[in-house]
């Protein structure tokens, strides 16, 4: 049965896929209004704890005002949800609400994708992880507890992580080697940027100013690149990646070894490009006469290497696809099996002086950029995602990476015990030098 006969049929029975949803930016508003206008799923709960907007998303999807309620209390949730009504909240549990059958977290603060996927595993949800901020950080345990708990945990096949998997899966499912994976960057790399540089165009985007600065500070695309290194074991070549100047036509004879007139030291590598946004990519080699001539044939390109490109990714509008693989075949889009490979480490983005808090991804305080993990716990280099919330203890000059020994992390923070728990369990105790 293919997944829109499944949906239908659920459609037709009444046992639509409800879905709970936190954050209500333009991911999460994008994702509800899609599974509004679906057979067999529904946007149960919308949860916001900041721009009031959630109402304002069901009201856009088409719902009647009778049919939202307003709740913080999981009790009435989850009599509301039962009864066909739409739920919008504070409360990011209600998310997890005992009818609700998949959980997405869509907010991009690595603490709350944190917090929310491991109270929706523990709840018997299956997760969908849109926060690569999180899963850069703790995704492979949190992985595991779904696994334990008989969940899936995954994340999208909208966002460039998970469109670059499906492009990987349908290569080696082939039998094809591929030799790197990558993503092209929609903004260009200015790792001083923040709020208030951006703030003219995140204004006429209609975006939030930190998001649009996660971006162009290039913190975005360096957590997406660990997100599948980590998944696939493959690396960054260097640290930050290399991120040419390429075109479709030159993405089989850019991102391939050296000693065939590459850039990369070696295969199995990661790293992203400007000139194909928001387009993804793998190239692969055959080392099989006769595939190699019917890849010319077919005008895939000249050879040894070809590229497969997708010259686009819909973002939170092709997630309900993943979450109904999730729901229906238990099947997972993305997600980390195996000792992480990298890290998105943090860089000071200004003059850092002792006491000062930092304000997280996307502010005026840090950047991050890609590392393998093997260098980054020999130098004890402090994760991205932790950084949020951290105090800095140690006087840092701008452009300098951070240590775990230069900042006092928030230890009230899901984030920090998933991490700490993360590197105990891969790693042994305190690898990266983290405090015990």
């Amino acid at each position: 049965m293919t997944l829109s006969s499944a949906l239908r049929s659920r459609q037709a029975t009444g046992q639509p896929i409800r879905v709970g949803i936190v954050g209500a930016g333009q991911m999460g508003e994008g994702l509800a209004i899609t599974m509004e206008r679906m057979e067999g799923m529904e946007a149960c709960v919308i949860v916001d704890t900041g721009s009031g907007r959630s109402a304002a998303i069901y009201r856009s999807a088409g719902l009647e005002e009778r049919d939202i309620i307003r709740t913080d209390d999981l009790d009435r949730a989850s009599e509301a949800i039962a009864g066909g009504k739409r739920v919008y909240t504070t409360n990011a549990a209600l998310a997890s609400a005992p009818p609700i059958d998949v959980t997405v977290e869509a907010t991009g603060v690595s603490e709350m994708g944190a917090r929310v996927a491991l109270q929706a595993i523990e709840a018997g949800k299956h997760m969908m992880q849109m926060n690569v901020e999180a899963d850069a950080t703790v995704g492979a345990l949190l992985r595991q507890r779904a696994r334990e708990a008989g969940v899936v945990y995954s994340l999208s096949g909208g966002d460039e992580p998970g469109a670059i998997s499906e492009l990987y899966e349908f290569a080696t499912c082939l039998g094809y080697d591929v030799v790197s994976v990558g993503k092209g960057k929609n903004n260009p790399l200015i790792p001083t940027a923040n709020p208030h540089t951006v703030a003219e165009t995140a204004h006429r985007q209609k975006m939030n100013p930190k998001m649009l600065s996660s971006f162009v500070d290039g913190s975005k695309t360096m957590m997406e690149m660990t997100t599948i290194s980590n998944a696939l074991g493959y690396l960054p070549d260097k640290r930050g990646m290399h991120g040419p100047e390429v075109t479709h036509d030159t993405l089989a004879s850019t991102y391939i070894p050296r000693h065939d007139g590459g850039i990369f030291s070696g295969r199995n590598r990661v790293d992203y490009g400007r000139g194909v946004a928001p387009g993804v990519f793998v190239v692969f080699t055959t080392d099989h006469p006769k595939l190699a001539r019917d890849l010319v044939y077919l005008k895939v390109g000249a050879g040894p290497y070809w590229a497969l490109f997708r010259p686009y990714h819909l973002t939170s509008l092709e997630t309900p696809v993943s979450i109904a693989k999730a729901v229906i075949h238990g099947e997972t889009t993305l997600a980390t099996d195996r000792p992480p490979s990298a890290e998105t480490v943090t860089i000071a983005k200004k003059r850092l002086r002792s006491g000062e808090k930092i304000d997280g991804i996307g502010g005026f305080c840090v950047y991050g950029v890609i590392e393998t993990a093997d260098v980054a716990r020999r130098e004890h280099l402090l994760p991205l995602g932790l950084a949020s919330g951290a105090r800095i203890v140690n006087d840092l000059e701008a452009g300098t990476p951070l240590t775990y020994a230069d900042v006092a992390l928030d230890e009230s923070f899901t984030i920090t015990f998933l991490r700490r728990e993360q590197d105990a369990l891969f790693f042994g105790k305190n690898p990266n030098g983290s405090p015990s």
